[in-house]
């Protein structure tokens, strides 16, 4: 008897998750909530260094949320984490906390490029940002990005060390901020 309680109980807890996912104006909440517990876990892992891909061009114009022109090829030659993201992708949300304070780690590093690029329309971008209270900037593409990239999904982030060489690649939600990352990116910035 004890038994089917419990079975009852799990059921209609179930039921009611499946009822919350449904509906539209609580499903992005919960799957936020869900990512942010993904991402206290999933840390980003650096690529063997026999692996890495090195990128064959720096040839990308993207322009900032507030139209000013930026030339991928200002940042050849210094450590650069790229992430890929929109404000309606549940994954980016959940780790853009985490990112916003990489970003503010390294802001007044001038050996350290940070862009947050995503194809939405630049009010949409805007309003997310300031609504979030975050302090980067954001990018959107004005032409087709480097090969190596090859985005097909979003969240996607890379680090890229100053000899052009990826060194981090990582697809979905994940903790940007960790000791692991920072201590990744102040090797990349002591190498030659």
């Amino acid at each position: 008897m004890a038994k089917s309680k419990k079975s009852k109980i799990f059921n209609l807890v179930l039921l009611i998750v499946i009822a919350l996912m449904i509906i539209p104006q609580t499903r992005q909440p919960i799957q936020v909530f869900l990512q942010k517990g993904i991402t206290m876990v999933v840390k980003p892992s650096v690529i063997d260094a026999s692996e890495r891909l090195k990128l064959s061009s720096y040839d990308w114009r993207l322009k900032d949320i507030e139209g000013n022109n930026f030339d991928f090829s200002s940042a050849e030659g210094k450590v650069i984490v790229i992430n890929f993201w929109a404000t309606w992708c549940p994954p980016c949300i959940a780790e853009m906390p985490s990112l916003d304070k990489l970003y503010q780690h390294y802001k007044s590093n001038d050996d350290v490029v940070v862009l947050f690029v995503s194809n939405e329309e630049t009010e949409v971008i805007g309003n997310f940002i300031k609504k979030k209270g975050y302090s980067f900037n954001a990018y959107q593409p004005i032409s087709d990005y480097p090969q190596e990239f090859n985005v097909s999904s979003i969240p996607r982030t890379f680090i890229i060390s100053k000899q052009s060489e990826i060194v981090i690649d990582k697809s979905g939600a994940a903790d940007w901020n960790s000791d692991k990352v920072i201590s990744t990116i102040d090797e990349l910035l002591k190498a030659f």
